[in-house]
């Protein structure tokens, strides 16, 4: 059976902002410096905070303090495993959802 949805959905919904996603992106070439991240989005620090948190909390990111600035890196573990989950939810399987609702009459 599938991991619980509502495991993943803070996921997707941190991955639902194109800021967050340029984040991701960059992050993707390895560790970056917050100050990087603020000038190359031309964002305030207070809104990379709160895109940092999300993105924190989400799992996806991973953050450390080095010195007055905060070092980011993408959490590998956690985007591979979302990347299973995605695949898991949108191939066909002898568990689907839809065949477990058609055989009990409940529909999508």
């Amino acid at each position: 059976m599938i991991q619980s949805y509502a495991e993943y959905a803070p996921v997707f919904k941190a991955m639902s902002d194109e800021t967050r996603l340029k984040i991701i992106d960059m992050l993707s070439c390895g560790e970056l410096c917050a100050c990087d991240i603020l000038e190359e989005l031309s964002i305030s620090q207070s809104t990379l905070s709160y895109h940092m948190k999300t993105l924190s909390e989400s799992g996806l990111i991973n953050a450390r303090k080095d010195g007055s600035w905060m070092k980011y890196t993408l959490n590998e573990e956690r985007t591979n495993e979302t990347i299973s989950f995605l695949n898991r939810i949108i191939s066909e399987k002898e568990d689907c959802i839809c065949k477990q609702c058609k055989t009990s009459g409940i529909s999508i």
